[in-house]
């Protein structure tokens, strides 16, 4: 599965918020270092700062830089004359969205998506498309779609509104299999129920070619699927890192939230600097032993670091293998000393718990 960025588009339309096109085109820049074979940076029909965007990321990155457009003769011209080189049209799919969004019957959404893509191709550039609202929709619709369009390499199933569930996901795209290769569907999904990073990993497990993904979930209302909680859990549970810099992911997208102004909890999956940080006594003691006794993956591993806490909440055994690391065999008054020591000094970490124990407690 193939990954698409869409961390600079999506988190600009967010309410209340927008991103310079320096901002962009840096945080651009940085997204390329992970690898990712597409980045969707812009809307360049929007005005001159997307199109800026696009021309220098383009000229720049070794990702296919993707540029968003309506199935409009005008905003695809925007996105070519930008140097895109996939441009990515949308329509509504559903029939709730083709009467309240489009205002058009489905033969006329299926003509004006094949005259698209027919320009597109003209103006010598890669057609994508998304199919807004597609996972509400009757999947022989969506082969409709497939079939009118033949030659498009990705095809979006967008969750647009973020109502789909990992078992819901995985029936709708198994339903298709039948009629169609996976390998050219791609997926869009929202977290507004909670579910989409989990989405994104069901659609990679039925087989799907790509999926859209963005630095701390960024996007619109509740956001989108994480980009580095798909890259993680995919690493770590199926030993597949998608193609990406694993060793850089943490500080990358760290400098991303940086450059855009974006900030993110210390407990935030993966990013968070709490998520390996441990400090009670049974927890310590453990991870002096195997870190992998209360660890899903090492943090190093993905470019993060792990914290071990010492001080007040320090226990007996935690002591002792702190003291037993420098070479000592502890007897009970060592510890109790060297726990007085931690408890009025702490919370300190690894080496400084390591520091004090030479300095008060065996000096």
């Amino acid at each position: 599965m193939q990954l698409n960025d869409v961390t600079l588009r999506e988190g600009d339309q967010m309410p209340g918020g927008e991103y310079t096109a320096d901002q962009k085109i840096t945080a651009g820049r940085l997204l390329d270092e992970l690898g990712l074979p597409f980045v969707q940076p812009g809307f360049p029909a929007t005005g001159a700062k997307d199109r800026q965007v696009i021309e220098t990321l383009a000229a720049e990155l070794d990702a296919e830089v993707v540029a968003l457009a309506r199935a409009l003769e005008g905003d695809v011209d925007a996105a070519v004359d930008a140097g895109a080189d996939v441009v990515e049209t949308f329509v509504p799919v559903s029939e709730r969205h083709l009467t309240h969004l489009l205002g058009s019957s489905r033969a006329e959404m299926l003509a004006m998506l094949a005259d698209t893509v027919e320009h597109i191709t003209d103006r010598g550039v890669t057609p994508h498309i998304t199919l807004a609202d597609a996972f509400r929709t009757d999947p022989g619709h969506l082969v409709e779609v497939f079939e009118t369009v033949p030659d498009v390499p990705y095809i979006n199933l967008a969750d647009s509104v973020g109502a789909r569930t990992p078992r819901s996901v995985r029936t709708h795209l198994d339903a298709l299999a039948a009629d169609i290769d996976l390998d050219r569907v791609g997926v869009h999904f929202h977290d507004d129920m909670g579910c989409g990073t989990a989405n994104a990993l069901a659609a990679y497990h039925a087989g799907v070619g790509k999926a859209d993904v963005s630095v701390a979930s960024l996007g619109e209302r509740a956001g989108n699927s994480s980009l580095e909680e798909v890259v993680v859990a995919c690493a770590v549970d199926d030993d597949d890192d998608l193609g990406i810099e694993t060793g850089n992911l943490v500080p990358v997208c760290r400098e991303v939230l940086d450059t855009i102004g974006e900030t993110y909890d210390d407990r935030k999956a993966v990013l968070g600097e709490q998520i390996s940080e441990h400090e009670s006594s049974i927890h310590t003691a453990a991870m002096l032993s195997d870190t992998a006794t209360l660890e899903p993956f090492d943090p190093e591993r993905f470019g993060g670091e792990r914290r071990l806490l010492f001080g007040s909440a320090t226990g007996t055994s935690g002591a002792r293998q702190l003291l037993e690391r420098l070479g000592v065999e502890p007897d009970e008054e060592t510890v109790e000393e060297f726990l007085a020591v931690l408890a009025a000094n702490g919370p300190v970490r690894l080496d400084g718990a390591l520091a004090l124990a030479r300095e008060e407690v065996l000096s």
